[in-house]
């Protein structure tokens, strides 16, 4: 093997990783609309799936990530705190099959949230967020990453060819 092979061995080893850490970022990241509303509640929401993510959750983050548009995703859980958080959020409590069970808007830091038996996983939402899109108990979520609406969209669109 010469030396451009092995430029083009490192350049596509490179390539492939860069493919798997936007993959492992992509599946990071999803989105949450509300089908009952016809309205998106987040569009960059984070998923905390493991023990130390949802050990951390929010805390060490500014009113900055309190932007429209992002989230927290905590799965599973029943309940939260705001116990070292620096400022408040909406909570919308989501059954199994991501309908809305309970609701809890401008929670303030230092708190603890109720726990809903009927829960599934928790999503922490920039305040206002449950009045700005209309969210209500009964609603049904949809969650998911982009790429796998992209997916769905491809094979459609290979179907419909």
């Amino acid at each position: 093997m010469n030396s451009g092979d092995c430029l083009q061995v490192v350049d596509r080893v490179a390539d492939i990783r860069e493919k798997q850490v936007a993959t492992k970022q992509s599946q990071d990241v999803v989105y949450v609309y509300n089908r009952t509303r016809e309205a998106f509640v987040a569009t960059e929401a984070s998923v905390a799936d493991s023990y130390l993510r949802r050990l951390i959750g929010l805390l060490g983050k500014t009113k900055r990530w309190a932007r429209v548009g992002s989230g927290l995703w905590i799965v599973p859980s029943r309940g939260v705190h705001t116990i070292g958080m620096m400022f408040p959020i909406d909570l919308v409590f989501l059954s199994k099959e991501k309908e809305v069970v309970h609701v809890e808007e401008y929670v303030r830091p230092f708190r603890i949230s109720k726990v809903s038996l009927k829960a599934s996983s928790v999503l922490e939402l920039p305040p206002h967020t449950i009045y700005r899109t209309g969210t209500q108990v009964g609603d049904r979520l949809e969650i998911s990453t982009l790429a796998a609406v992209e997916k769905s969209n491809q094979r459609a669109a290979s179907v419909s060819a």
